[in-house]
């Protein structure tokens, strides 16, 4: 038998997430995913970018995560815009669901990594960003960026 592999490998990050959303919680959830599908995220062909969660009957789902057929797979690919099913524990699922329906939150995928040779899907818990949000996250930014340019020019 081949070692199992271990550690985290990231496949891709969702980072208009994090311009979009104000992010309060984090979670891990497993992907439920066909063979294809999982040898197209081993060669990064995912994409997250307007991808977003549901809880449907009491299941939790991904939709608009992209992932592109395997160009080996033939008539066992899958369509790439499916539904995924995430794996959780009911009783989390239930508790953001009732984040989700009574304080107006979103769930959205952050990122999707292997840890131990299984995909995972890590979702955030987000609010929307307003558009004055997004301008002092901007104006933040570029103030650190021009205060590290300027203690680089002290040092050197």
């Amino acid at each position: 038998m081949s070692p199992k592999a271990s550690g985290v490998k990231q496949i891709a990050r969702n980072k208009k997430a994090y311009h979009e959303y104000i992010i309060l919680e984090k979670f891990e959830a497993g992907v439920e995913l066909f063979g294809t599908e999982v040898k197209s995220i081993r060669q990064g062909s995912i994409n997250l970018k307007d991808a977003f969660c549901v809880v449907k009957n009491g299941e939790l789902f991904a939709h608009g995560m992209h992932i592109s057929p395997y160009e080996k797979g033939n008539i066992f690919n899958r369509d790439p815009m499916r539904p995924k099913r995430l794996l959780m524990h009911k009783r989390e699922i239930m508790r953001l669901f009732g984040r989700i329906k009574q304080d107006g939150l979103a769930l959205i995928p952050l990122s999707v990594y292997f840890k131990d040779s299984r995909v995972k899907l890590e979702l955030g818990l987000a609010r929307g960003k307003k558009l004055h949000d997004k301008r002092d996250a901007a104006a933040e930014r570029s103030s650190m960026r021009e205060m590290d340019r300027k203690l680089k020019e002290v040092r050197s």
